[in-house]
């Protein structure tokens, strides 16, 4: 059991977290036998660690046999309700474990490991990108072993089930939440926590919430495309209340506007689907006034140019202005973050600068994604 007690100078914040979306459908969608690792970038010292797993998007219980905490060569067993190693969540819900108390350092990586025994839904996940991201998942029980073997492990880029983790740390300490879609769920929160680190924002941690695919108002209700996430008023609620936050930083609404293309073309993709630009736009506010009742600093981030992906229109690039016009202008948010500007062609707004273009014409290349951690400004980190 925990000796951690509350205290006035001291709280729990987060210094790493993801959103869990749905796994694509494959056949291959339950594992067994399986130690799944990720290393955790801690901008804080703290006294303890705590970790929250979650089982939002899946439809099965599952059952994790044993998880463990590596810190500086030395494991900790991680338990939960009082006591029990076993973590057992139901479809649905999350569990936060018990308090482990060990010594973070600021600016060191600890491991957290977690063994998957039996045949477990490998349904609650998302996609993450970055130089502080990724894992590895090995073949068999090595949730106490220092170095995974390399015949039976691999990378993976794929955060299952653990969601958030906190540490019990100094109350100056607090955390900025990034929510978004696959824009967010890439490189810039990453590269936003090494500025912090680099330029001593020591008191501010990153973290993010984002899911490829996702978008403000709606989601698919079919297999092919259900792993494009959960809507906005399904995961806003459920992921951007963190511990230790005070503010939020959005940058969502691309995908509402490119999905969509006619069921002549895809019968999934309705432009039925397609939202005017005040729809979209009451769908930030709701997210902006969900993040007032949490109490935090509201800042959103503008869309990115378009021009030359595949469903680029006209009528795509005029609702994406008017947007981000809106979001430039508002008094509703406490600022604004143009990653447009930043990022754009200043001869052809709509496009990228093609230093800043991965290719696709719509996710950044590596320099694009320090460009967007760049232009948050420096009052937010502080």
């Amino acid at each position: 059991m925990s000796n951690i007690t509350e205290s006035n100078n001291l709280h729990w914040a987060s210094i790493w977290g993801n959103a869990v979306s749905i796994g694509e459908n494959r056949p291959e969608s339950y594992g067994k036998n399986i130690t799944l690792r990720y290393p955790i970038y801690s901008a804080f010292d703290g006294d303890a660690v705590r970790l929250t797993f979650d089982n939002y998007c899946g439809t099965d219980t599952i059952c994790i046999e044993k998880t463990t905490l590596l810190v500086s060569g030395k494991f900790y067993p991680v338990t939960f309700n009082g006591g029990n190693t076993q973590c057992i969540i139901p479809a649905g819900e999350n569990l936060v474990s018990d308090p482990v108390e060990c010594e973070i350092k600021a600016g060191f990586f600890f491991k957290v490991s977690f063994y998957l025994k039996t045949y477990t839904q490998m349904r609650s996940v998302v996609y993450t990108s970055g130089p502080l991201s990724g894992g590895q998942y090995a073949v068999g029980d090595y949730s106490e072993i220092e170095e995974f073997p390399i015949n039976v492990s691999r990378k993976t880029s794929y955060n299952y089930f653990l969601s958030n983790v906190s540490v019990y740390t100094i109350k100056e300490n607090r955390t900025i939440v990034c929510y978004g879609d696959s824009i967010t769920a890439q490189d810039w929160p990453d590269y936003l926590a090494l500025r912090c680190k680099e330029e001593g924002y020591e008191h501010t941690a990153i973290i993010r919430r984002a899911t490829s695919g996702s978008r403000i108002l709606r989601e698919y209700d079919n297999i092919t495309y259900e792993s494009y996430g959960l809507s906005g008023k399904r995961r806003f609620s459920h992921e951007v209340p963190t511990d230790g936050a005070d503010t939020v930083i959005i940058q969502q609404g691309i995908n509402d506007i490119i999905h969509p293309v006619g069921t002549d073309v895809n019968p999934f993709r309705p432009m039925s689907d397609l939202p005017t630009a005040n729809e979209l736009i009451e769908g930030l506010k709701t997210y902006i006034a969900q993040a007032r009742e949490y109490g935090y600093k509201v800042y959103v981030g503008t869309l990115l140019p378009i021009e030359g992906w595949r469903t680029y229109a006209g009528f795509r690039e005029e609702l994406r202005n008017t947007y981000n016009e809106w979001i430039r202008t508002t008094d509703l948010i406490n600022g604004v973050i143009d990653f447009d500007k930043a990022l754009c062609d200043p001869e052809n707004p709509a496009a990228f600068l093609p230093k800043y273009d991965s290719g696709d014409h719509l996710h950044p290349s590596p320099a694009g994604y320090e460009r967007m951690a760049q232009e948050v400004d420096a009052i937010i980190l502080k």
